[in-house]
């Protein structure tokens, strides 16, 4: 079976000013255009057999940057988890509510709230079949060494990698996925192998934590997994300089 390169999109103007982008139509900032470009030099020379990626505009713009001379092909089975009526809300504000804990903790047993609201077993049901689907595609097409990119979402990419794992998705939140990173697996007939995960090519360095502040905040915790990905760098806010991780 081919192998995939699950590419995360650069950061966005939501993920900066901690809000859940969700399904909205933001875009990369600078921070998120540099990453973008940097990975793009990170796959330059791929033999990439496809290129696919969520129809969401920072995913499209995180590729079109990235991969300019490939073509591109939209997959609404990678796109960001339905959020319902939290999309649009900063995180400080979503870590006040009851569900959110049960996001945290069994998160296969939530329905986001709202007419739009999806679950994110449906979520996770619906991104492993893309991703399964289109390798079986790419494999067929072009064998069993054949080389693909999917970009999508953090929640998204998380939830694959828990399949590929073999993890229920209760544990999906202890997988961290950062803007503008790459993770990698392979599916065999057998089963799949992660080769790679959060590859953000950043130096060692970058895990020594930030000045934390000595203000006490209400907002997610140490512990708290950011929902739809965060912004990269650790987990819950850190309570640091930065503030909380904001996803998308």
């Amino acid at each position: 079976m081919a192998t995939v390169l699950l590419l995360r999109h650069g950061r966005t103007t939501s993920n900066a000013d901690g809000s859940l982008a969700g399904r909205s139509a933001v875009a990369l900032d600078e921070a998120g255009v540099t990453q973008a470009l940097a990975v793009g030099e990170r796959l330059a020379g791929l033999p990439l057999r496809a290129v696919v990626s969520s129809p969401l505009r920072r995913c499209l713009q995180t590729v079109e940057l990235a991969l300019p001379a490939h073509p591109l092909v939209a997959e609404a089975g990678l796109v960001e988890c339905g959020y319902g009526d939290w999309e649009g809300q900063p995180l400080k504000r979503l870590a006040k509510e009851q569900l959110w804990r049960i996001v945290q903790m069994h998160p296969s047993a939530v329905t986001f709230p709202g007419a739009d609201g999806e679950s994110m077993a449906a979520m996770s049901a619906r991104a492993v079949s893309a991703v399964r689907t289109w390798d079986e595609r790419v494999t067929t097409a072009h064998g069993p060494d054949a080389l693909w990119l999917a970009c999508s979402h953090g929640d998204v990419i998380k939830a694959i990698i828990a399949d590929a794992l073999g993890l229920h998705l209760d544990l999906f939140q202890r997988i961290a996925v950062d803007p503008g990173s790459v993770t990698v697996v392979r599916y065999t007939p057998g089963r799949p192998f992660l080769l790679r995960c959060n590859d953000t090519a950043a130096p060692l360095a970058s895990l020594v934590p930030t000045k934390r502040s000595r203000r006490r905040r209400v907002g997610p915790t140490d512990s708290d997994a950011p929902v739809g990905g965060g912004l990269g760098g650790g987990v819950g806010d850190g309570s640091g300089s930065a503030g909380p991780l904001p996803a998308g």
